[in-house]
């Protein structure tokens, strides 16, 4: 092929080739390499950024800080909600085993307003017998009772630093006492 003629693909104008096309491809091929039709161009997508190897666009940024943001807003939330549930769950708990206490409580009431129960806690406890009975109270070598009676003792002991009460503060106390006594409370 002599001439200036050249195959379809050549740099020459042809009969069915207008002149424009050749300067496009002269253009690219000198600015790059030529782009595949499956890589997107710069021109059309977002400017990326590469952090670290992975390339995150702006759009990318800004949803991955809405949700920051959002996961920072409800976590507070969340961790009100989780508090209350916590409380209320305690909560719950103290009225279940308060009510417990005050049934046993009431059992009690009810078992002293029974006078037969009365009877056997006054022979139990303060060795008190019946008219016309015989009390024996058996002694053991050391002179305490037996397998009965009662001994009171204080239920708390003395703080530290605290002395025992002599007569002259016991004699004091009972003047209290004796000047403002406490209310006796009846139930009707």
């Amino acid at each position: 092929m002599a001439g200036g003629s050249r195959g379809p693909r050549g740099g020459s104008a042809g009969p069915g080739r207008p002149q424009q096309r050749r300067t496009r491809t002269t253009a690219r091929s000198a600015d790059s390499a030529p782009v595949s039709p499956s890589e997107p161009t710069t021109a059309i997508s977002t400017p990326a950024i590469w952090l670290r190897g992975l390339r995150v666009t702006r759009r990318a940024m800004v949803l991955g800080l809405v949700l920051v943001v959002l996961a920072l807003s409800y976590g507070g939330s969340l961790q009100i909600y989780l508090g209350q549930q916590h409380d209320l769950a305690v909560a719950e708990q103290q009225i279940r085993d308060r009510t417990a206490q005050v049934a046993d409580l009431e059992a009690e009431l009810s078992r002293w307003n029974d006078p037969d129960y009365v009877r056997t806690q006054a022979r139990a406890r303060l060795g008190w017998v019946m008219p016309g009975e015989t009390g024996y109270r058996v002694v053991g070598a050391d002179g305490q009772p037996i397998g009965g009676g009662v001994t009171l003792e204080s239920e708390r002991g003395l703080a530290q630093g605290e002395r025992t009460p002599v007569w002259w503060d016991r004699m004091l106390g009972s003047i209290e006492t004796a000047d403002a006594p406490a209310r006796k409370v009846t139930r009707r």
